[in-house]
Parts: structure tokens; C-alpha cells; sequence
């Protein structure tokens, strides 16, 4: 199964973490074993070098995307998930097919604003 969509007045941080977001939403049921392969250091780091357990600690506060974060901690927690760096745009199939799928996702007509990222954008966090 291929998922793709996208926003307008967003960021490639939000779309590549909102990315593992519905990916682990596709998932229906409960504890799955599940290996995440992304180019998205953002993403990746976040989880794999304790950062992300770190600003749930203090809150979110002045961390950009908290929205999707509290978002992607409700769906991570509820499987077993390990995440694995690649690099972009270095000739792995499914990186690549990846990266076409968001590309024509991006450029597709009629995409909605990204609305967390406008009111963060009001908030001062973007």
C-alpha cells in the first residue's frame, strides 16, 4: 500500500514526520513490530537520540511541530518501532519512490494550508 498527500504553507520537517505519522496510523492493530526507514535526520534523531523524550519532558515548550510530535507519541506508543537512517537520494527503490510520491504530492493542485503550522507560524514557534 502507497500513502501520499501533502499540504501547502507547511514545512519538509512537518510533512516528513507527518509522513511516519500515517504510516503508523495505517497500522490497525495494537504492538506491531514495525522498522522505520527514512532520509529524514529530523525525524530519526528526534527519536533515536532521546530528543524527542526530552521536549515531551519539558513540554513541548519552544519546539517547533508540537502539534504532530504529541501526535506521533500517541501512534508510536502504541507499537514497537525502531528507526533507521538512510540517505537520501542515493539509489534505494523505495527512498526513491518515496521522494517521487511527495514531490507529486507537493505539486498536486489544490492542496489545503497546513493549519499547525499556521498557528505556530502565529505563535512565534516557526
Amino acid at each position: 500500500m502507497e500513502l501520499s498527500g501533502g499540504y501547502s504553507l507547511t514545512t519538509n520537517n512537518r510533512m516528513e514526520l507527518l509522513a511516519v505519522i500515517r504510516g503508523l496510523e495505517a497500522v490497525k492493530w495494537k504492538n506491531a513490530e514495525i522498522h522505520v526507514w527514512s532520509d529524514s535526520s529530523y525525524v530519526v534523531n528526534a527519536v533515536n537520540k532521546g530528543w524527542l523524550a526530552g521536549w515531551e519532558k519539558k513540554g513541548f515548550a519552544k519546539v517547533k511541530n508540537p502539534d504532530l510530535w504529541q501526535r506521533f507519541l500517541s501512534i508510536y506508543r502504541q507499537h514497537r518501532v525502531t528507526f533507521h537512517w538512510i540517505k537520501g537520494h542515493a539509489g534505494h527503490p523505495e527512498n526513491e519512490r518515496c521522494d517521487a510520491l511527495a514531490v507529486a504530492a507537493a505539486v498536486s493542485p489544490g492542496l489545503l494550508p497546513d493549519t499547525g503550522y499556521a498557528e505556530q507560524d502565529q505563535s512565534g514557534l516557526m
